[in-house]
C-alpha cells in the first residue's frame, strides 16, 4: 500500500494570481500594518488592501489580526465587518456580498489537499458568502462552500456544505436547525419571551 511522502510535495497547476515579488511584498505589508493589533486605522488598512487588489465596497470594518491570506482573490460588497482575528484564507477566490458580518476567530478556507494522491497536492476550492449572512465566531467554511442569503453559522460550527438561504446552521458538520426570521426596525425590541438563537 502506498504511504504519503510530503517530500514529494509541488504545487502543481496552483495558480497564486500573483507575481513573486508582489507576494512578498504582500507579506511585509500585512504583517507590519494590515494585520498588526497596533495600527486601528481602517482606512490605511483598505487602501492597503486595494492597493493589492482586493475588490471592496464602502463601509468595511475590519478589525485587528484579520489575516488575509492574498488580496487579489478577495471581493468584498458593502457595510461588511470582519471581526478580530478572522482568518480569509483564500488560495482559490473568495467573494463576499453586502452586509455580511464575518466574526472573531472564523475562517474561511479554501485550501485543501488530496489526501488520494501520495504527494498530498493541493485541491482548493472558491468560497462565496450572500448577500447578509451572518458567520458566528470561531466558526470555520471549508472550501467550495456557498453561504446563500442572510444564513448563519452559529458559534464554533463548521460547514462542510452549501448553506440554505435564512437557515440557521449548527454543528459540525453544520446542519440546518431552524428558520432565520428578521423583525423590521419598527419591532426593533425584542418580546420579553425572546431567546437569542445563537448559544
Amino acid at each position: 500500500m502506498n504511504k504519503v511522502k510530503l517530500s514529494t510535495f509541488t504545487t502543481g497547476d496552483f495558480d497564486k494570481g500573483a507575481s513573486s515579488l508582489k507576494i512578498i511584498f504582500w507579506f511585509f505589508i500585512n504583517a507590519l500594518i494590515v494585520r498588526v493589533s497596533w495600527n486601528p486605522f481602517m482606512k490605511i488598512k483598505i487602501l492597503l488592501l486595494k492597493a493589492f487588489g482586493a475588490e471592496i465596497g464602502k463601509g468595511l470594518v475590519i478589525k485587528n489580526e484579520v489575516i488575509i491570506k492574498f488580496p487579489w482573490k478577495l471581493r468584498i460588497g458593502n457595510d461588511v465587518w470582519l471581526g478580530e482575528n478572522c482568518w480569509i484564507d483564500n488560495l482559490d477566490h473568495v467573494v463576499i456580498g453586502d452586509n455580511v458580518c464575518i466574526s472573531q476567530g472564523a475562517m474561511l478556507l479554501t485550501g485543501n489537499h488530496d489526501y488520494t494522491q501520495v504527494s498530498f497536492g493541493y485541491r482548493n476550492a472558491p468560497i462565496e458568502i450572500e448577500d447578509g449572512a451572518w458567520i458566528g465566531a470561531n466558526c470555520t467554511v471549508c472550501p467550495g462552500v456557498k453561504v446563500h442569503s442572510h444564513a448563519i453559522l452559529t458559534v464554533g460550527s463548521v460547514a462542510t456544505k452549501d448553506l440554505e438561504a435564512y437557515a440557521i446552521c449548527q454543528g459540525n458538520p453544520a446542519v440546518n436547525i431552524r428558520e432565520r426570521k428578521i423583525r423590521g426596525n419598527k419591532t426593533s425590541t425584542p418580546p420579553d419571551n425572546y431567546r437569542d438563537p445563537l448559544p
